[in-house]
Protein backbone atom coordinates (compact mmCIF):
# COMPACT_ATOMS: atom_id res chain seq x y z
CA UNK A 1 0.00 0.00 0.00
CA UNK A 2 1.42 3.35 -0.88
CA UNK A 3 2.01 6.26 1.81
CA UNK A 4 -0.38 8.34 -0.31
CA UNK A 5 -2.76 5.51 0.31
CA UNK A 6 -2.71 5.36 3.80
CA UNK A 7 -2.54 9.19 4.25
CA UNK A 8 -5.98 9.76 2.97
CA UNK A 9 -7.18 7.19 5.16
CA UNK A 10 -5.46 8.90 8.02
CA UNK A 11 -7.00 12.17 6.91
CA UNK A 12 -10.32 10.62 6.16
CA UNK A 13 -10.64 9.21 9.71
CA UNK A 14 -9.11 12.09 11.49
CA UNK A 15 -11.78 14.00 9.75
CA UNK A 16 -14.89 11.22 10.92
CA UNK A 17 -13.59 11.69 14.50
CA UNK A 18 -13.54 15.05 14.22
CA UNK A 19 -17.51 14.76 13.24
CA UNK A 20 -18.19 12.97 16.37
CA UNK A 21 -16.31 15.19 18.45
CA UNK A 22 -18.25 17.94 17.11
CA UNK A 23 -21.87 16.22 16.91
CA UNK A 24 -23.74 17.09 20.54
CA UNK A 25 -24.54 13.63 22.98
CA UNK A 26 -26.92 12.00 22.04
CA UNK A 27 -27.37 13.41 18.47
CA UNK A 28 -29.17 11.04 15.73
CA UNK A 29 -27.62 11.38 11.79
CA UNK A 30 -30.65 10.26 10.33
CA UNK A 31 -33.81 11.13 12.53
CA UNK A 32 -36.88 8.69 12.80
CA UNK A 33 -39.89 9.81 10.73
CA UNK A 34 -43.23 8.97 10.06
CA UNK A 35 -46.88 9.80 9.47
CA UNK A 36 -49.29 11.10 12.19
CA UNK A 37 -53.10 12.32 11.21
CA UNK A 38 -54.46 14.72 13.10
CA UNK A 39 -57.62 16.89 12.83
CA UNK A 40 -57.25 19.87 11.05
CA UNK A 41 -57.26 23.53 13.35
CA UNK A 42 -56.41 23.67 16.68
CA UNK A 43 -55.29 20.67 17.69
CA UNK A 44 -53.05 20.70 14.15
CA UNK A 45 -51.67 24.02 16.07
CA UNK A 46 -51.05 22.17 19.10
CA UNK A 47 -49.01 19.37 17.19
CA UNK A 48 -46.68 21.87 15.56
CA UNK A 49 -45.77 22.63 18.72
CA UNK A 50 -44.81 18.79 19.65
CA UNK A 51 -43.46 18.29 16.64
CA UNK A 52 -40.79 20.80 17.27
CA UNK A 53 -40.22 19.00 20.34
CA UNK A 54 -39.99 16.00 18.94
CA UNK A 55 -37.37 17.15 16.21
CA UNK A 56 -34.96 18.01 19.33
CA UNK A 57 -35.24 13.97 19.82
CA UNK A 58 -33.94 13.12 16.69
CA UNK A 59 -38.02 12.19 15.51
CA UNK A 60 -39.46 13.44 12.26
CA UNK A 61 -43.17 14.16 12.23
CA UNK A 62 -44.81 14.62 9.07
CA UNK A 63 -48.42 15.85 10.22
CA UNK A 64 -51.54 14.41 8.12
CA UNK A 65 -54.48 17.37 8.98
CA UNK A 66 -57.91 15.64 8.63
CA UNK A 67 -61.80 17.20 8.76
CA UNK A 68 -64.02 13.84 9.12
CA UNK A 69 -63.58 11.82 11.93
CA UNK A 70 -64.42 8.67 9.70
CA UNK A 71 -61.06 9.02 8.20
CA UNK A 72 -57.85 8.75 10.14
CA UNK A 73 -58.80 5.15 11.64
CA UNK A 74 -59.42 3.76 8.39
CA UNK A 75 -56.29 5.19 6.82
CA UNK A 76 -53.87 4.06 9.56
CA UNK A 77 -55.40 0.47 9.48
CA UNK A 78 -54.52 0.68 5.98
CA UNK A 79 -51.31 1.68 6.23
CA UNK A 80 -51.25 5.40 4.85
CA UNK A 81 -50.29 6.63 8.24
CA UNK A 82 -48.30 5.25 10.93
CA UNK A 83 -50.32 6.65 13.73
CA UNK A 84 -53.22 9.08 14.84
CA UNK A 85 -54.08 11.27 17.61
CA UNK A 86 -57.81 12.77 17.58
CA UNK A 87 -60.15 10.23 19.20
CA UNK A 88 -61.38 9.18 22.47
CA UNK A 89 -62.06 5.82 23.44
CA UNK A 90 -65.97 5.71 23.02
CA UNK A 91 -65.55 6.71 19.45
CA UNK A 92 -62.19 3.86 19.00
CA UNK A 93 -64.43 1.44 20.63
CA UNK A 94 -67.54 1.96 18.12
CA UNK A 95 -65.10 2.02 15.15
CA UNK A 96 -63.49 -1.31 16.27
CA UNK A 97 -66.87 -2.81 16.62
CA UNK A 98 -68.05 -1.62 13.44
CA UNK A 99 -64.56 -2.22 11.51
CA UNK A 100 -63.19 -4.76 13.50
CA UNK A 101 -59.95 -2.25 13.41
CA UNK A 102 -56.92 -3.32 14.91
CA UNK A 103 -56.23 -0.39 16.79
CA UNK A 104 -54.93 0.79 20.20
CA UNK A 105 -54.06 3.74 22.29
CA UNK A 106 -50.71 4.47 23.28
CA UNK A 107 -50.80 8.12 25.42
CA UNK A 108 -53.29 10.82 26.15
CA UNK A 109 -53.06 13.78 24.36
CA UNK A 110 -55.50 16.28 25.38
CA UNK A 111 -59.14 16.74 26.50
CA UNK A 112 -61.84 18.91 25.03
CA UNK A 113 -65.23 19.14 27.16
CA UNK A 114 -68.51 19.20 24.42
CA UNK A 115 -70.88 21.72 24.96
CA UNK A 116 -74.10 22.48 23.86
CA UNK A 117 -74.22 26.53 21.84
CA UNK A 118 -77.26 27.88 20.33
CA UNK A 119 -77.80 31.61 18.21
CA UNK A 120 -81.29 31.85 19.13
CA UNK A 121 -80.76 30.93 23.03
CA UNK A 122 -79.42 33.25 25.71
CA UNK A 123 -79.95 30.51 28.59
CA UNK A 124 -80.30 26.55 28.60
CA UNK A 125 -83.61 27.33 30.62
CA UNK A 126 -85.03 28.83 27.43
CA UNK A 127 -85.39 25.40 25.56
CA UNK A 128 -89.41 26.04 24.37
CA UNK A 129 -91.21 23.14 23.78
CA UNK A 130 -90.55 20.83 20.11
CA UNK A 131 -87.14 22.45 20.04
CA UNK A 132 -84.74 21.40 17.44
CA UNK A 133 -81.60 20.36 19.16
CA UNK A 134 -78.62 19.01 16.38
CA UNK A 135 -76.14 16.30 17.92
CA UNK A 136 -73.40 14.22 15.65
CA UNK A 137 -74.68 11.57 14.12
CA UNK A 138 -71.50 8.99 14.83
CA UNK A 139 -72.75 6.76 17.86
CA UNK A 140 -70.08 7.75 20.36
CA UNK A 141 -70.60 11.57 19.88
CA UNK A 142 -74.30 11.45 19.64
CA UNK A 143 -74.20 9.27 22.93
CA UNK A 144 -71.99 11.97 24.73
CA UNK A 145 -74.63 14.96 23.40
CA UNK A 146 -77.26 12.95 25.30
CA UNK A 147 -75.62 12.44 28.33
CA UNK A 148 -74.84 15.80 28.70
CA UNK A 149 -78.14 16.62 28.06
CA UNK A 150 -79.52 14.31 30.31
CA UNK A 151 -77.22 15.50 33.10
CA UNK A 152 -78.55 18.81 32.73
CA UNK A 153 -82.51 17.73 33.09
CA UNK A 154 -83.80 17.38 29.71
CA UNK A 155 -83.99 13.83 28.89
CA UNK A 156 -83.82 10.58 30.86
CA UNK A 157 -82.15 7.74 29.22
CA UNK A 158 -82.24 3.70 29.69
CA UNK A 159 -79.72 1.64 28.70
CA UNK A 160 -77.59 -0.98 29.92
CA UNK A 161 -74.10 -0.92 31.34
CA UNK A 162 -71.25 0.08 29.09
CA UNK A 163 -74.06 0.90 26.21
CA UNK A 164 -73.70 4.27 24.50
CA UNK A 165 -77.27 5.54 24.18
CA UNK A 166 -78.93 6.93 21.02
CA UNK A 167 -82.08 8.18 20.45
CA UNK A 168 -83.56 5.64 20.47
CA UNK A 169 -82.81 4.85 24.34
CA UNK A 170 -84.03 8.39 25.29
CA UNK A 171 -87.46 7.62 27.99
CA UNK A 172 -88.36 10.65 28.99
CA UNK A 173 -88.40 13.93 26.95
CA UNK A 174 -90.98 16.34 28.88
CA UNK A 175 -90.04 18.88 26.22
CA UNK A 176 -90.30 17.34 23.41
CA UNK A 177 -87.05 17.90 21.95
CA UNK A 178 -86.61 16.99 18.31
CA UNK A 179 -83.07 15.77 17.81
CA UNK A 180 -81.32 15.88 14.38
CA UNK A 181 -78.42 13.46 13.91
CA UNK A 182 -75.76 15.91 11.96
CA UNK A 183 -72.74 14.76 10.78
CA UNK A 184 -70.31 16.35 13.67
CA UNK A 185 -68.15 19.37 11.13
CA UNK A 186 -71.27 20.61 10.01
CA UNK A 187 -73.08 21.19 13.37
CA UNK A 188 -71.07 24.54 13.59
CA UNK A 189 -72.21 25.96 10.40
CA UNK A 190 -76.27 24.81 10.79
CA UNK A 191 -76.66 26.20 14.03
CA UNK A 192 -78.28 29.51 12.83
CA UNK A 193 -81.38 26.97 11.51
CA UNK A 194 -81.19 24.90 14.99
CA UNK A 195 -82.49 25.98 18.31
CA UNK A 196 -79.32 24.59 19.74
CA UNK A 197 -76.53 22.02 18.81
CA UNK A 198 -73.81 19.67 21.03
CA UNK A 199 -70.85 20.42 19.10
CA UNK A 200 -67.21 19.06 19.67
CA UNK A 201 -64.88 21.72 21.08
CA UNK A 202 -62.65 21.43 18.22
CA UNK A 203 -65.47 22.55 15.88
CA UNK A 204 -66.54 25.14 17.88
CA UNK A 205 -63.38 26.97 18.04
CA UNK A 206 -63.20 26.47 14.64
CA UNK A 207 -66.24 28.26 13.85
CA UNK A 208 -65.82 31.36 16.81
CA UNK A 209 -67.49 30.12 19.05
CA UNK A 210 -65.86 30.29 22.64
CA UNK A 211 -66.83 27.47 25.42
CA UNK A 212 -66.56 29.57 28.01
CA UNK A 213 -68.53 32.35 27.03
CA UNK A 214 -71.14 30.89 24.17
CA UNK A 215 -71.89 27.44 25.77
CA UNK A 216 -75.34 26.93 27.28
CA UNK A 217 -73.96 24.01 29.19
CA UNK A 218 -70.83 21.67 29.01
CA UNK A 219 -69.10 18.53 30.32
CA UNK A 220 -67.34 18.77 33.42
CA UNK A 221 -63.42 19.13 32.82
CA UNK A 222 -62.39 16.63 35.84
CA UNK A 223 -62.93 13.06 35.67
CA UNK A 224 -63.80 13.31 31.98
CA UNK A 225 -64.00 9.83 30.15
CA UNK A 226 -63.39 11.61 26.52
CA UNK A 227 -59.77 12.35 26.62
CA UNK A 228 -58.05 12.02 23.41
CA UNK A 229 -54.69 10.14 22.98
CA UNK A 230 -52.60 8.68 20.73
CA UNK A 231 -53.72 5.25 18.75
CA UNK A 232 -51.54 2.91 16.63
CA UNK A 233 -51.65 -0.52 14.94
CA UNK A 234 -51.55 -3.53 17.88
CA UNK A 235 -49.06 -4.83 16.45
CA UNK A 236 -46.98 -1.66 16.07
CA UNK A 237 -47.66 -0.50 20.13
CA UNK A 238 -43.99 -1.52 21.46
CA UNK A 239 -42.08 0.34 19.43
CA UNK A 240 -39.62 2.40 20.56
CA UNK A 241 -40.46 5.19 18.07
CA UNK A 242 -43.95 5.48 19.06
CA UNK A 243 -42.74 6.43 23.08
CA UNK A 244 -40.87 9.23 21.28
CA UNK A 245 -44.13 10.14 19.33
CA UNK A 246 -45.79 9.78 23.19
CA UNK A 247 -42.96 11.67 24.83
CA UNK A 248 -43.41 14.91 22.62
CA UNK A 249 -46.32 15.69 23.11
CA UNK A 250 -46.79 14.27 26.85
CA UNK A 251 -44.42 18.22 27.47
CA UNK A 252 -44.21 20.76 29.57
CA UNK A 253 -43.62 23.31 26.36
CA UNK A 254 -46.92 21.61 24.87
CA UNK A 255 -48.50 21.97 27.99
CA UNK A 256 -47.52 25.53 28.47
CA UNK A 257 -48.90 26.34 24.81
CA UNK A 258 -52.67 24.86 25.63
CA UNK A 259 -52.66 26.66 29.03
CA UNK A 260 -51.64 29.91 27.42
CA UNK A 261 -53.94 29.64 24.26
CA UNK A 262 -57.05 27.93 25.06
CA UNK A 263 -58.23 29.60 28.35
CA UNK A 264 -59.16 25.73 29.25
CA UNK A 265 -61.51 24.95 26.29
CA UNK A 266 -58.87 22.47 25.80
CA UNK A 267 -56.88 20.95 28.36
CA UNK A 268 -53.80 18.37 28.75
CA UNK A 269 -55.20 14.89 29.19
CA UNK A 270 -51.94 13.45 30.78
Amino acid sequence: MSAYTLTRRRLAGAALALVFALAPAGAAFAADKLKLGVMGGDEERIWEVAKKVAAKDGLDIELVSFSDYAIPNEALEKGDLDANAFQHKPYLDSQIAARGYKIVPIGYTLVQPIALYSKKLKAFADLKEGAVIGIPNDPSNGGRALKLLEANGLIKLKTADGQVPSVLDVTDNPKKVEFKEIEASQLANLLPDLDGAVINTNYALGAGLTPAKDALIQESRTNNPYGNFIAVREADKDKPIFKKLVASYQNQEVADFINANFKGAIQPAW
